[in-house]
Order: C-alpha cells, then sequence, then structure tokens
C-alpha cells in the first residue's frame, strides 16, 4: 500500500506546466516519427527517384511505360529485403546524392551494383513454377511505298520449373541452373568463359576460341552467377529505336500504315539528333511538304491522316533522344533476344567451345524457339507444330548449326523440304528469310569458328582422273540438280569447271548412295524414252494436252497426281516434260477423249482431244450434257473430272 500512497502523491504534485510540457513533448516525439517515416517512406517512392535529380527523367519516363511502371524503383535497386538491410544499402547509396550535389558524374548513367533477381525478381516471379510454351508475333513494317507488314510468328520455349519434377527445361533452365560467367566490363557484353556445375557436381567449362586473353587473364576477370537480369536486364528502362517507335505506332494504328512511305520517311526523321525538341519538330513537321510535292493525289484526300501520324512521330522524338545526357536508343544494351545486341549470342555464338573442342554451347534456333515462320499479305498463314516432335540424334548434338548443311540422309525428308534452299523467299523450311534474310552480326548461322575447329565435310579438289562423288540423297524422280547445286545455290554450288552442264547430264557421273524413299515414282520402262530408274512415262498421247496439273493435280478420282515434292517445289504445267515422255504403251491403254484408241508405235496418235464446236461458245457446263447421256457420252476414264478441267484438252475451234 506504501508504494501507491508514494505514486498518488506524486501524480498530485504534478503541476499544469509539467503537464503541458509533456504534452508538447510526446507530440514533437510523435511527429518526429511520423516525419522519418514520411521521409523515409517518399524517399523510397518512385516519384523521388525519377524527378528530384535532374539525371534521372529519362530513365523515369521509359519507366512509365514500362511493365513494371507501378513497381517502386527500390524494389529492383534495393530489394525487398528486412528493413534494417534495406536501410544500411540505402545509407550506402547517399554517395550518389553527395556525388549529384558536387556534380561528380557523367553522362550516360549507368546502373550500378543491382541486386540480385532472388532478392527483387524473384520474390514476384516464382522461378519453380513452369511457364508452357508461348506463341508470340512480331510484326516488322518494310521500308517500302506500300509499308509492307511481316509478320514473324513463333513459339518461345520459355520453361523453367524444378529439376526434380523432371522440368528445369528451355529458356528458364539458365535461371534454375549454377552458370558462372567471366566478363570483361561493367555491361557484361563480353563474356570469354562460362562454367556450368551439373547436378552431379562435375564441371563443364566454356572459352571463347576467338579470345585474346590467357587462361591466367580470364582467371582474375570479375565473375557472376547468371540470373534473370542477365537477358532482361532492360525490363524496366527500354530505349526504343526509331524502327522500334514506328513500327509499335503502324502495329497499334496510332499511324495509318496505308501513308505511303510513312515507316520509311518516319525512320528517316527520328534517327538525327536535333539541337533542340523544337528544331526536330520542324524538320518532322516538314513532312507534310514532302506529302504535297511527291504523293499529291493522296495527300488532297487524305490530309488529316497524314497530319495526325506528323503529331504522332513528334510526340516520339523527345522519347528517344536525351542529348543534354548522350543517351539514345544506342547507349544501354538489350540482352533480350539476339538481334541489335549481342544478348543471346553472348554465350551462344557458335565460339565458345571446350578444351577438346568437341563440343560447343548449342546455337541452333530451336534451342529456345521453333523455327521463326515468316509471313506477309497475301501468302500463307503460318503452320506452327506445338508439338514436341522427336529430334533426330544428330540435331541434338552441340555442332549441328555447323553441320546441317553437309550432312543428308532419307530422315531428311520426312519433315523438311529443300526448295530454294539457303534462299530467303520463305517458300520451304530451307529458305526461310528470318535466318538467311538477316545480317546477323554477333553470330555467323554458319558458326565460322565452328568449322575451324571442327571437320567439316569439303568438296574435294576437282581431279579430272579421280571418281565422281556420289549423290548423298535421294534423287527419285526429280532431276532438277541446280535446284540445289546451281552456280547461284546456297546449298553446295557445282565447281566452276561444271559451267553449261545441264541437268540431264548429271547422272551420267554422279550415282545415288542413298535408296530412293519409298515415295519416289516408279522406275521407267528401260526405253529410250523412259530410262530405268527414271520418272514414269506418259502413257497417252499428249497432242492438244498442255494443262497437265489440270487432271494430275487437281484430285481428280481414278487420274495418278503429281506427288507432294513436286509441290513443294511449286512445279508447273512447262516442266511436266522435262521428265516425263511420252512411253510406248499397249493398244490396251487408257482410251482416249471422245473413244479415240490410245495410240501405239502402230498406230501413231490420230489428232488428240476433239475441239469443241464453235455452237458452243460460252458453255461452261459441260457434265451438265455429257454426264448426263445428252451429246457424246463421257468415256469411262473422265469419271470424277469437273467442269473447269474439261477445257484443259478440249479447245474451242
Amino acid at each position: 500500500m506504501s508504494l501507491f500512497r508514494k505514486l498518488w502523491q506524486r501524480i498530485r504534485s504534478i503541476t499544469l506546466k509539467q503537464v503541458g510540457l509533456a504534452i508538447i513533448t510526446i507530440v514533437l516525439v510523435g511527429l518526429g516519427f511520423f516525419g522519418i517515416l514520411y521521409g523515409w517512406d517518399y524517399t523510397n517512392s518512385s516519384p523521388f527517384c525519377g524527378t528530384a535529380c535532374h539525371t534521372m527523367p529519362p530513365h523515369y519516363d521509359s519507366f512509365l511505360r514500362s511493365p513494371h511502371a507501378r513497381v517502386q524503383c527500390v524494389e529492383c535497386h534495393i530489394g525487398r529485403t528486412f528493413v534494417g538491410v534495406a536501410f544500411t544499402r540505402k545509407a550506402n547509396d547517399a554517395q550518389y546524392v553527395i556525388n549529384y550535389v558536387t556534380q561528380n558524374y557523367t553522362f550516360p548513367i549507368y546502373a550500378k551494383g543491382m541486386q540480385p533477381a532472388r532478392e527483387s525478381c524473384e520474390k514476384c516471379h516464382w522461378p519453380d513454377k513452369f511457364a508452357w510454351d508461348k506463341v508470340i508475333t512480331l510484326t516488322n513494317f518494310a521500308l517500302d511505298v506500300k509499308n509492307t507488314p511481316v509478320q514473324t510468328t513463333l513459339v518461345l520455349k520459355t520453361g523453367g520449373g524444378t529439376q526434380r519434377e523432371g522440368l528445369g527445361k528451355g529458356i528458364h533452365w539458365h535461371t534454375q541452373s549454377d552458370i558462372e560467367f567471366a566478363y570483361t566490363e561493367d555491361q557484361k557484353q563480353e563474356i570469354p568463359q562460362i562454367t556450368v556445375v551439373n547436378a552431379d557436381g562435375t564441371k563443364k567449362v566454356y572459352t571463347d576460341v576467338s579470345t585474346k586473353l590467357t587462361p591466367d587473364q580470364i582467371a582474375k576477370l570479375p565473375t557472376r552467377r547468371m540470373d534473370c537480369i542477365d537477358c532482361h536486364n532492360r525490363v524496366s528502362h527500354n530505349f526504343l529505336s526509331p524502327d522500334e517507335a514506328m513500327n509499335t505506332s503502324l502495329t497499334n494504328k496510332q499511324i495509318d500504315a496505308t501513308i505511303p512511305e510513312i515507316k520509311k520517311q518516319g525512320v528517316q526523321v527520328l534517327t538525327p539528333t536535333y539541337p533542340t525538341v523544337a528544331a526536330a519538330n520542324k524538320a518532322i513537321a516538314d513532312l507534310e511538304t514532302f506529302y504535297k510535292q511527291n504523293y499529291a493525289d493522296y495527300y488532297n484526300k487524305n490530309t488529316a491522316t497524314i497530319k495526325t501520324a506528323i503529331t504522332q512521330i513528334q510526340t516520339w522524338y523527345p522519347q528517344l533522344h536525351y542529348p543534354e545526357q548522350g543517351l539514345d536508343w544506342t547507349v544501354h544494351p538489350n540482352d533480350l533476344g539476339h538481334k541489335d545486341w549481342p544478348g543471346c549470342f553472348r554465350c551462344h555464338d557458335g565460339k565458345h567451345l571446350t578444351q577438346d573442342t568437341k563440343e560447343a554451347i548449342r546455337l541452333e534456333c530451336n534451342v529456345c524457339h521453333t523455327i521463326p515462320e515468316v509471313t506477309t499479305p497475301g501468302g500463307p498463314a503460318p503452320a506452327l507444330s506445338l508439338a514436341n516432335v522427336v529430334e533426330p540424334d544428330s540435331h541434338k548434338t552441340t555442332t549441328w548449326l555447323a553441320e546441317h548443311r553437309t550432312t543428308f540422309s532419307t530422315t531428311c525428308q520426312a519433315c523438311h523440304d529443300t526448295n530454294n534452299a539457303g534462299g530467303k523467299d520463305n517458300s520451304s523450311f530451307c529458305s526461310n528469310s528470318a535466318c538467311h534474310g538477316i545480317t546477323w552480326k554477333y553470330a555467323g548461322l554458319n558458326a565460322p569458328e565452328l568449322a575451324k575447329s571442327l571437320s567439316i565435310p569439303v568438296a574435294p579438289k576437282s581431279n579430272p582422273n579421280a571418281v565422281p562423288m556420289q549423290i548423298p540423297h535421294p534423287v527419285g524422280g526429280n532431276p532438277d540438280c541446280q535446284l540445289c547445286h546451281g552456280p547461284q545455290s546456297k546449298v553446295r554450288p557445282y565447281p566452276a569447271d561444271h559451267a553449261g552442264r545441264t541437268n540431264d547430264m548429271c547422272q551420267a557421273c554422279h550415282k545415288p548412295s542413298v535408296p530412293t524413299a519409298s515415295t519416289t515414282p516408279a522406275p521407267g520402262t528401260g526405253t529410250a524414252s523412259a530410262p530405268a530408274g527414271g520418272p514414269p512415262p506418259i502413257p497417252h498421247d499428249i497432242a492438244g494436252r498442255t494443262a497437265c496439273l489440270g487432271c494430275h493435280g487437281t484430285g481428280i478420282v481414278g487420274v495418278p497426281q503429281v506427288l507432294q515434292f513436286h509441290k513443294d517445289y511449286g512445279f508447273t504445267n512447262d516442266k511436266c516434260l522435262t521428265c516425263h515422255k511420252v512411253g510406248n504403251p499397249s493398244p490396251s491403254a487408257t482410251p482416249q477423249p471422245g473413244g479415240t484408241p490410245a495410240p501405239t508405235a502402230a498406230a501413231p496418235a490420230a489428232g488428240g482431244p476433239p475441239a469443241l464446236t464453235a455452237d458452243h461458245n460460252g458453255r461452261t457446263i459441260c457434265l451438265g450434257c455429257h454426264a448426263n447421256n445428252i451429246g457424246p457420252k463421257l468415256p469411262a476414264d473422265h469419271t470424277g473430272r469437273t467442269d473447269d478441267t474439261c477445257r484443259a484438252c478440249h479447245k474451242q475451234q
């Protein structure tokens, strides 16, 4: 009781002045506490990071346009961690404030000391989650009058997941595996050596065979364990090029793609660095004069459309150029992809080999995505296989890209066609413009360094006494050897001393070493007109019959149809007689149109198919009469033929 009595006496002795001082102290401490909390929160906000310092506006602008616009800057640059750890990291960043005040910095600004992805990206993006394949379509508008849209469609093999579940594959295999690389500069664009630690603890080291660094110098380089940021390094601060900016506006229909040359003109006016934004706007506004002078009719009818395009292009310029900071799309490397920057090709370049040079880091396109399908207006829709097909063992070797044009077998025919092989007209698997139609700056798709290190087969020197080389693939019924071996071919052109030789001379010396596939046409009769092993002979006369595909390429029942590879190569009527010759059919051969017996050696052809009489002019429904016993009856071998095939043989008088 004495304790409570003393406490009560102490409370009764407190004066109003002391109470007032206590209240003021509590309020001040509370205000100070909340002020500290507010200051901590405000200095962690993106607006503070992006606008309080005049060196940051370009990065803040790009951040606001990024997929992470609602993620605070500190969540990546400091990391999502315990407040005490975050406080110490932020205190360490006070050096940047000092550098800003003392102007101890240089342009352009680069981020330094980024936190590992496991303390930022992986707090939201769970690496153990498997991501299924994703179909994407990229649209690029050509620099031509029509701004022709060219779409490239492919399937990204994103992958990921945990290896214990049998996953851990695809693109995200890189984040699920223990990969360490050495780099020569802060942007990590030159990687002379990569070490992969396997699940069993063994290591595999790949070294750039073209590097000039010694092993001792490589050993002293800084190293880093690969994570998300090594590919997605511009995920929140990407600076578009003029070409990308125009593609974006045309794809989103902010600029009308029907304006002649608008892609080309837009890129041209957005590329230079002007003294001021006002000067840039004036140069862009001059596009209106260009269209008045060069496309007057279009301008007069679409003046508003052109002015809208000019306004849109003007909004792009200050987002592409920051001249006061020496910053544009050429400054910061973007490692997602491998076209404008090395990106994936920093490692997958065909130059990183094991010490014994027997294994390389794979360079094949379909390691991370399917072979791109390129489509243009009026062309066929892309045909993408979403099934995980079983690849031949040859495709799984790490040096396949260097070998794929020199290795032949019958298995190739099951999946691929080779029309215009090495070309870029998208007419076949081997003429893909997404591969051959692009100049790859950072990696040769022919893997030149691999070719130097491996024993890639090459054609022997010409020797008149040497046995002619065998043909390492089936020939079948296609004698057009120069499709792949002509003087301009990118597959294996014939030697210079073969100039002037024609297709019919090839097999006089060169014989196939691979058996003919089961789909190859039946061999000929062994006569002069149809040599044994050649294309099948024509069993009927050809007088007046010039449109062969009218019967043999339209699915008519009872008539032999052209093989698939004829369609793949785009063979037309004028090519048929190059290979197929009129044979010597027996008198019992297929009847001819109009009931005329088939020609024989003793009874030559009698004029060919009968012509249409003058009174048939304008009649197009042939089967309406001749299939219904009106007039001459349709011969038995014409069963299944349609009206549109009749005039292929029967001509008007």
